[in-house]
């Protein structure tokens, strides 16, 4: 996956402002359900929030664990949540190409 610039971060993170978290993350942190579940939710999303509930600590490793495992890119991590972004498959039904493009 392609590194965004720092003018398509300040856009993605705008959009995502607003956004509820989709996925919270608990104390039994990350299992294969709960990437199943992320990546199904960026399937149809996109851009997404996750919430680290109890497992705060340990948020910096398993953002970068959840961006792997999902092939997405992390936007940002705000406090305890996580912010990752993946183009749709199908180009016509990106939501977010413009901005990423240019």
């Amino acid at each position: 996956m392609k590194s965004l610039s720092r003018n398509t971060i300040q856009y993605l993170k705008g959009c995502a402002h607003s956004m509820k978290p989709v996925v919270l993350i608990g104390k039994n942190g990350l299992s294969a359900g709960v990437i199943g579940a992320i990546d199904d939710v960026l399937d149809s999303h996109e851009l997404i929030k996750i919430k680290f509930i109890d497992c705060k600590e340990e948020k910096k490793d398993l953002s970068r664990s959840i961006v792997q495992q999902t092939k997405s890119i992390m936007v940002g991590l705000i406090g305890n949540v996580l912010i990752v972004y993946r183009p749709h498959a199908e180009i016509d039904k990106r939501q977010y190409e413009r901005a990423v493009a240019g």
